[in-house]
């Protein structure tokens, strides 16, 4: 039964960060029909011929994805008749914006894969009013942010499961995340901070979504705890991605220090091949997006570099500032270069210098403090990952006895309770996007 308005609201951009336990929402439904007999919106009978315009099948990165295997089934089941709205039960609002709303929505009856309660898998799906968009000169992010998802395929982001298109709205329907996001999550641990163990983890796991984003010439721009997700399985997700900045990148392969090789001038065979083994072993894989600038001041405020702050110029090295501040925020509850007010906190970030809380010094905690340092440098061009992008983070001794290749068979430090869902409110932090 459908009973909620689909209403946008006006104070904050949509966001999928919000599709989470800890999002309220009242409500069995939500009504579309309500929705689209308001004047100069289409009827529900428009809203119902909806169709997909891109089924994005690429396989999600688990073995075994049941919610993937039923919108496939359902697709099959459709033949030539592509899936529309009317294949989905949508069931209650679970986030919003200005330009959209994001539904917990599942398949109906009788679509899926036979034997199988196909319809009890929860989807996120995105609802964009594109004329909104327009209208607010937000359709090119809108558009950015669908191309990008239809892109991606890495187990840290989201798989674009089905996309429907109409005159006015557009549909994106991705996987669910049942665990809410960082943030909330943060607040209901001991003084409202990870461990350093488990701030790794999820560390680990963004750098390696970012990685994969800049090997595709995607600058993120809006890294923060309420964007990152937590799946059913207790790994991360990113969402959102309607400020990131399309470029390219360029993939080379550096040599490293080669001073403790072999000495080439002996003749031995066996030396020269263990020095041809080391050189191999010295060069590391780069792709990031060195050429890609952007003028536009986008972000989120305690996030944003100094030189976005500033407004200036600016290019990847946002993304490895942003994970400095990120990986603060874990461990320490709060983020470096926060002010009273959004004036102060740009302010801040500019030209005060970065300090840290009193806190027990440990061996793990000297090498957080360290990479978060090297990732906090206000010059862009000696901030760390501006020459090897993650390559020179992942090296960094931070991540020393963690399989970065192996972290998504680690066992997560929470993993979600399915049968227990948090009401907790949480506060949307301040959004601008000044182009």
């Amino acid at each position: 039964m459908l009973s909620d308005d689909l209403s946008f609201d006006s104070d904050s951009d949509i966001s999928t960060s919000s599709v989470s336990s800890s999002c309220s929402g009242g409500g069995d439904g939500v009504d579309l029909h309500n929705c689209c007999s308001i004047s100069g919106r289409p009827s529900i009978d428009d809203l119902l011929l909806l169709r997909l315009s891109t089924t994005a099948f690429n396989r999600p990165h688990r073995s075994s994805d049941l919610p993937y295997e039923a919108i496939r089934a359902a697709a099959a089941k459709k033949g030539s008749d592509p899936l529309s709205l009317r294949d989905f039960v949508i069931h209650r609002r679970v986030g919003g914006g200005d330009i959209g709303a994001v539904y917990l929505c599942r398949l109906a009856d009788g679509l899926g894969v036979s034997g199988s309660s196909s319809s009890s898998f929860p989807y996120a799906m995105k609802v964009v009013d594109v004329e909104a968009a327009a209208a607010k000169g937000k359709a090119e992010r809108a558009e950015t942010e669908r191309m990008i998802l239809g892109r991606l395929d890495h187990p840290f982001l989201p798989t674009l499961y089905a996309r429907f298109d109409a005159p006015r709205y557009s549909c994106l329907v991705t996987e669910f995340c049942p665990g809410g996001d960082l943030h909330s999550l943060r607040h209901r641990q001991p003084g409202k901070r990870f461990s350093i163990d488990a701030a790794r983890f999820y560390v680990a796991e963004v750098l390696l979504a970012l990685e994969y984003l800049h090997m595709l010439g995607i600058i993120y721009r809006d890294l923060k705890p309420e964007n990152v997700l937590i799946r059913s399985d207790g790994h991360i997700m990113l969402s959102d991605f309607d400020l990131s900045l399309q470029s390219h990148s360029i993939p080379t392969v550096d040599s490293l220090d080669l001073d403790d090789a072999p000495d080439p001038t002996t003749c031995l065979p066996l030396s020269r091949l263990l020095m041809r083994r080391r050189r191999q072993t010295r060069r590391r894989f780069v792709a990031e997006p060195v050429a890609a600038r952007s003028g536009s001041f986008v972000g989120t405020h305690e996030y944003v570099a100094p030189e976005v702050a500033s407004g200036g110029c600016h290019g990847a090295g946002v993304d490895w500032w942003a994970l400095g501040v990120f990986l603060y925020e874990l461990i320490h509850g709060r983020t470096p270069f926060a002010g009273p007010t959004n004036r102060d906190t740009l302010r801040n970030i500019v030209r005060r210098t970065l300090a840290f809380p009193d806190m027990t010094d440990s061996p793990d905690y000297a090498a957080a403090k360290d990479l978060i340092i090297g990732l906090l440098s206000k010059d862009p061009k000696t901030r760390l990952g501006s020459e090897g992008g993650a390559a020179d983070v992942k090296s960094h001794p931070f991540f020393k006895g963690i399989n970065l290749a192996l972290v998504r068979s680690y066992k997560p430090p929470f993993v979600p309770n399915l049968v227990v869902r948090s009401r907790t409110e949480r506060r949307e932090p301040d959004r601008f996007d000044f182009f």
